[in-house]
């Protein structure tokens, strides 16, 4: 069973997931992936582990649709210059809270899609009748307002605390469902199952992982600029649910979601003493990473989850290390005596580490083996570099450069090749990339007007890979130092 976030920072409650009957392959072609045969029916979320379980009652299979045509081709490509249109009613109810209930879910499908730049959801003014639960709907109602996709559901509650929640997405131009789930849970985790169906929509459609039912570890700022109170905050990818997790009196920065658990490393001036920490979500727990003299900074973790790669500082310099996280000895990556190592992020097979370094008598961006090994520079502009990043899918490196009066937000090719800006302003740094590698997100300061830091901002912001559909990220405080979780399991 898939562990859902309740009110806890780890989650609480299960959901538990079920196929409905009467969905239908489709082919995709999806991008430079080619031909992708859909296993309709057979995506049914995946299952969570821990807390109460709540049986589901099977569902009716949807009757067959009459006749019916080829798909349209879709590609990630042809929605982001023509997004899909896709239309999603309010989830059926019988009324009072579980009505309600159906609309919010909607509303969060609804924001989730319009905000990824690729579907354009359909004003439900333009709708000539509501979504129906399981009957096959009129798709002559659907494709007369143009829609290409079409989401249908019913909300149900079992009685307590406890709900049943029912989608159905459906091919408007074939007349045929490609997708039918039904999930039991409590009530408190109906935003988790937005998120859920949201993904599963973009999935079937697109052909890729959607990222929607992630969470955003960040530094929340707030007060007067010269003393700036940095917090450990962590919200839903959408902005949603923000919980801060410490409490401002020591500054903390750079944090990082552990791969595979509720766990998060970050660097705290606990003590006045800035160390590199790991922070438990389940228990609110800190504790110290490593035994080091110097000051450690920038961690990441491995991919495996069983280290965390930092680097430490050894008077002008900092070298890279990796330390064990169920004991072991720590391990010494570079010794370049007095050169500056820091910002070093694993690839997603763990066999590479991209990092910054001024050991050539400029901050550049470097790449070695897992083991310190064969280092080679790939960085080669007019400008400095910094806090690289690769990407989930290993195809690209995102990085902070600056050079100038600006600062951007760019990516390349591990080799260093295909160097491409995504964005640009007076002060961006610090990119983070979504679990299925499409989407950055990075902060962006604005300068101040006078000397007592009034007009001062510090924003997160997402944008495509590509470069388009750059957005700021609604946060309650200042907000910096962004890390995407992986999907939520």
């Amino acid at each position: 069973m898939k562990h859902i976030g309740g009110d806890r920072l780890t989650g609480g409650e299960m959901i538990h997931s079920e196929t409905l009957p009467g969905s239908r392959p489709r082919l995709l072609r999806v991008g430079r992936r080619g031909l992708i045969a859909g296993a309709a029916g057979l995506l049914a979320a995946p299952s969570f582990a821990g807390g109460a379980f709540a049986q589901a009652t099977p569902a009716p299979a949807a009757p067959a649709p009459a006749g019916g045509q080829a798909t349209a081709e879709i590609t990630v490509d042809r929605a982001r210059t023509a997004p899909i249109p896709i239309a999603i009613p309010d989830l059926v109810a019988a009324g009072g809270d579980a009505a309600q209930l159906g609309r919010d879910i909607a509303g969060v499908i609804t924001n989730n899609l319009a905000r990824c730049g690729l579907f354009r959801p359909i004003d439900p003014a333009a709708f000539i009748k509501s979504g129906s639960a399981g009957d096959v709907p009129n798709f002559a109602d659907w494709k007369v307002i143009g829609a290409q996709a079409l989401v249908t559901g019913k909300v149900d509650s079992l009685g307590g605390d406890k709900v049943r929640v029912e989608f159905r997405l459906w091919d408007v131009l074939p007349q045929a469902q490609i997708q039918g789930t039904a999930y039991t849970t409590t009530l408190s985790n109906w935003r988790r199952i937005a998120h859920i169906i949201s993904d599963v929509i973009y999935e079937r459609l697109l052909g890729e992982k959607g990222y929607f039912d992630t969470r955003i570890v960040y530094i929340a700022g707030s007060g007067p600029r010269d003393r700036r109170v940095k917090r450990l905050a962590i919200m839903d990818q959408d902005g949603e649910r923000n919980q801060f997790l410490t409490d401002g009196r020591f500054l903390a920065l750079s944090p990082r979601y552990h791969p595979t658990r509720d766990q998060i490393a970050f660097m705290s001036y606990l003590d006045n003493k800035p160390r590199v920490y790991l922070f438990d979500l389940g228990t609110g727990r800190q504790s110290i990473l490593g035994n080091f003299q110097g000051i450690t900074l920038s961690p990441r973790f491995a991919p495996d989850g069983n280290s965390v790669i930092m680097s430490e500082t050894n008077g002008p310099g900092a070298d890279i290390w990796t330390v064990g996280l169920h004991g072991g000895r720590a391990r010494k990556l570079t010794d370049t005596g007095g050169a500056i190592d820091v910002s070093p992020c694993y690839s997603p097979d763990g066999t590479q580490v991209v990092f910054n370094s001024d050991r050539g008598g400029d901050q550049q961006l470097y790449v070695m083996g897992a083991d310190g090994s064969n280092v080679r520079r790939i960085s080669f502009g007019k400008a400095r570099y910094a806090t690289p990043v690769w990407s989930p899918r290993g195809d690209l490196i995102a990085y902070t450069r600056f050079g100038g009066s600006t600062f951007q937000i760019g990516v390349m090719r591990p080799d260093g090749s295909g160097e491409r800006v995504l964005s640009e302003s007076y002060y961006v740094e610090g990119p983070t990339f979504a679990p299925n590698g499409r989407v950055i997100m990075f902060w962006r300061e604005t300068a101040a007007r006078d000397s007592r830091g009034n007009g001062f901002s510090s924003r997160l912001v997402s944008i495509d890979i590509t470069g388009f559909n750059e957005r700021v990220v609604t946060t309650p405080t200042d907000a910096s130092d962004p890390a995407w979780s992986p999907l939520q399991s």
